[in-house]
């Protein structure tokens, strides 16, 4: 079972129908929309300041979401998708922005509807992505613009994909559409 932890007089708020790795870490001052998943080894650490999810957004292995205290929160819209061993530290993600694996996303950077941040990139204090933007490197930097139909087309699959990739746990014996 997940670590889920009050801490300060916060207790972690997690909606309906959401799905928690049982070695995932939910602490503090952490409210979590419907239909997320978290995975293994992941830790939402809201003890200095606030975590703020939508619905529909995945945290995938390993990464890690902090804020610093009394500075900077975290603030995360709908059908997000943060890949593997991702840090975000005190930022804002719009709805539909895809974080890819390992990439670093500092305080007060802001991640625009339906921008990508590529695999390994490091996001840097106060950048701001606007919407459907690519951006890349270390510091990142921006790439290109993306056509906003198909990143919203993307991002909006892999939230349903992980949406049932997280069914996979919590019921086992139910029908798999990717398998037809």
């Amino acid at each position: 079972m997940a670590l889920i932890l009050p801490l300060r007089g916060k207790t972690p708020v997690i909606g309906k129908d959401t799905f928690l790795a049982e070695n995932a870490s939910v602490i503090g001052n952490v409210e979590m929309g419907s239909e997320c998943s978290v995975w293994f080894n992941t830790v939402l650490r809201g003890d200095v300041n606030s975590i703020r999810i939508g619905d529909r957004v995945n945290i995938q292995d390993g990464s890690v979401l902090h804020t610093l205290y009394k500075k900077s929160t975290i603030e995360i819209g709908n059908d997000v998708s943060i890949g593997h061993n991702v840090t975000i530290h005190g930022a804002k993600i719009h709805d539909l922005a895809l974080i890819g694996m390992g990439a670093v996303v500092m305080d007060d950077a802001e991640v625009g509807e339906g921008a990508i941040v590529s695999a390994g990139a490091v996001v840097l204090s106060r950048t701001k992505i606007g919407p459907n933007e690519l951006w890349g490197g270390v510091p990142a930097k921006f790439i290109k613009m993306v056509d906003p139909a198909q990143s919203k087309e993307i991002n909006q699959k892999i939230a349903r994909n992980y949406l049932l990739y997280s069914r996979w746990y919590t019921h086992p014996n139910e029908h798999n559409p990717l398998d037809d």
